[in-house]
């Protein structure tokens, strides 16, 4: 590295220390010219107080270095810059370590002092129609894209405004392309991003006060070795392109390209089909107190307890799934928005929790319900006693007006793919469910309930004792017992999910 300073000291050249950086003054020829060396910029500016000098931007390989206020550069880019801009050789001897220079300038073969001529044109720098440069008139860059291939990738700087002079550095031995533009902006924020896969690693955007702007390109030469890069201006669409190729096994990387998708489309099956969102649904609400008991106990309030502690189980023991409720409050919910409800949150278990009532006071015991025809007439009588909560609701003739045998029948085969499940889930919940609380379990039954038409997921309907039944009403407005109600129910939704997470994840190994 050597200090320009004394560079320009020994050249017999003055100079002064600027803001942006170090400003050296050739004044021995008929037009004095100075240049404009500024850290971190690949380009150096030389102009001259004659306006009819045209100006000229010269472009290091390497950027300058700061340090202890003085710029430094690689000798042999010192050497060089020096030769453009002052037309007379100075040149370096490894051998011998020495620096000579010529203080007169010369006509060097192919004469350098065109090299970084800043042409006075309209494309170049937006004229005015009369052959002068517009000086005002600046590219800005608005926007990058990056597109990854099997053996390489192509970066795009998107442009408003004239067409910009820029230049590329070929990558540094860590990996780093320069591309830099002449009288350009850009949002210096918004266009420094960072990239989890592919060639490119990252873009640093970087503003000079002098008009320049240089983007410095992190690529990834840990996995390939990067064989060329060069750019294009695309005059149709005013952007710059990057192209970057690397040695490749194109065939390997399909393969593993091929890999990375199926691996994505098996992660987003495994989310789709997590056990992650449960729908409770407390039957009745609001006007409709469902089955009353002969000591005025209402099937309402004991559902919507039962189903707060039944969610607050599962919040507390799955902090991975979502509980979401039909109603959390003594509200009236029509039967067929309960459904709904379950759909827009991709439920993927809805559960109905009720009481039973009966004009026989000796009925007891809990049973669970999935949708179908009814295959007795007590599995009927439960369903159209549930059903019956549909009178409250306005306009119900209209909206229940295909509630048919044909329509149930329907929509137990739209239901057909969640048959299986549900009564699955059904079993599962009366294996641990109130039996120490209710004495009887009545099994899984299958009938009509308007609650489980809409529900696109496994779906059951949980009776859990009879109102109608003095024991068993007891039982069921006992706090305590409601939460040992919940806890049976729960356990039961836990066995299911252990299966068939587990049941789901095989499936999708095989």
């Amino acid at each position: 590295m050597v200090d320009m300073e004394s560079m320009a000291r020994a050249l017999r050249l003055t100079f002064r220390q600027s803001a942006e950086g170090l400003i050296i003054e050739e004044s021995l020829g008929k037009r004095a010219t100075l240049c404009a060396i500024s850290n971190g910029n690949h380009f150096v500016r030389v102009t001259s107080r004659n306006a009819d000098v045209p100006e000229r931007m010269i472009q290091l390989s390497s950027t300058p270095l700061t340090a202890q206020s003085r710029i430094y550069l690689p000798i042999n880019q010192a050497c060089r810059l020096l030769t453009l801009w002052l037309n007379r050789p100075v040149e370096y001897n490894e051998a011998t370590g020495r620096i000579t220079a010529s203080l007169k300038a010369q006509d060097i073969v192919e004469s350098v002092a065109t090299i970084g001529l800043i042409k006075k044109s309209e494309e170049q720098g937006g004229g005015d129609g009369n052959g002068s440069q517009n000086k005002s008139a600046k590219t800005v860059i608005t926007g990058i894209d990056v597109e990854n291939r099997a053996n390489g990738s192509i970066i795009t700087f998107m442009a408003s405004g004239p067409l910009a002079q820029a230049a590329l550095l070929k990558p540094d031995t860590e990996g780093n392309i320069y591309f830099s533009f002449d009288n350009a902006s850009c949002d210096v924020d918004a266009l420094t991003k960072v990239y989890k896969s592919g060639m490119v690693r990252a873009i640093t955007a970087k503003q000079f006060p002098d008009a320049g702007l240089q983007f410095t390109i992190a690529l990834d030469t840990r996995s390939s070795v990067i064989n060329s890069v060069d750019f294009q201006y695309n005059k149709k669409n005013n952007s710059y392109a990057i192209y970057t190729r690397s040695n490749a096994d194109v065939e390997a990387i399909r393969i593993k390209e091929k890999e990375q998708q199926i691996a994505q489309v098996l992660s987003r099956d495994v989310e789709k089909w997590k056990l992650n969102t449960i729908v409770l649904d407390a039957g009745h609400g609001g006007k409709d107190p469902g089955a009353i008991g002969g000591n005025g106990t209402q099937e309402k309030d004991v559902v919507l307890n039962i189903v707060h502690d039944l969610g607050t189980f599962i919040e507390q023991k799955w902090p991975d799934v979502r509980v979401i409720y039909t109603r959390k409050d003594n509200t009236f919910i029509p039967l067929h928005e309960r459904g709904k409800i379950a759909n827009r949150h991709g439920g993927k278990l809805f559960i109905s929790v009720h009481c039973n009532a009966s004009p026989n006071h000796s009925a007891r015991g809990s049973e669970v319900y999935i949708l179908g025809a009814h295959k007795n007439q007590a599995a009927l009588d439960v369903a159209m006693l549930e059903n019956a909560v549909i009178r409250n609701e306005a306009d119900y003739q209209n909206e229940y007006k295909g509630f048919t045998e044909e329509h149930l029948i329907m929509s137990s085969m739209a239901q057909n793919a969640f048959a299986k499940q549900s009564t699955t889930l059904a079993q599962d919940i009366l294996q641990p469910s109130s039996r120490k609380v209710v004495n009887s379990n009545r099994a899984v039954r299958q009938a009509g309930f308007m609650v489980l038409w809409t529900p696109s997921m496994p779906s059951a309907l949980v009776e859990v004792g009879y109102v109608s039944n003095p024991a068993e009403e007891q039982i069921l407005r006992d706090r305590q017992e409601q939460a040992k109600i919940a806890y049976g129910i729960f356990k039961g939704i836990q066995i299911y999910r252990k299966n068939y997470e587990t049941s789901t994840m095989a499936s999708m190994n095989q």
